[in-house]
């Protein structure tokens, strides 16, 4: 049976759909945006503020779903410029630091509430 997970620690599902689902032994997250889960609000700031605060909030959902970084097996990376990559990375492995998971990464016209960057992962528990 799968489990669904609800955290204050990341951003609150914006629609109809969990912030992740449990199933057997691993751990589906729904995309997370750039928004800071204290107070709804967007992070306004470059491509590295965005994506810091969507890693932050993807490590507090993880935690309390009973996973962390180290167990992420995959991860897809939406971005609304792929001339940001280099930059997404630089901050990507400040968090994966070791052990990096599969990952994909693409670029697409537009993200909710118009934001920069989106990441959904994938970790065993």
């Amino acid at each position: 049976m799968k489990q669904i997970v609800s955290t204050s620690n990341a951003p609150a599902a914006i629609g109809p759909y969990s912030q992740a689902v449990i199933l057997n032994d691993l751990v589906y997250t729904s995309g997370v945006i750039p928004i800071n889960p204290v107070d709804g609000t967007i992070v306004n700031g470059d491509i590295k503020e965005q994506t810091k605060r969507v890693l932050t909030s993807l490590t507090a959902l993880l935690k309390d779903s009973g996973s962390d970084l180290d167990k992420v097996i995959k991860t897809t990376v939406f971005i609304k410029n792929m001339e940001d990559f280099p930059l997404v990375n630089e901050v990507y492995a400040s968090f994966f630091t070791d052990n990096f998971p599969a990952r994909s990464c693409v670029e697409v016209a537009r993200l909710p509430k118009d934001v920069l960057i989106e990441i959904e992962a994938i970790a065993h528990l």
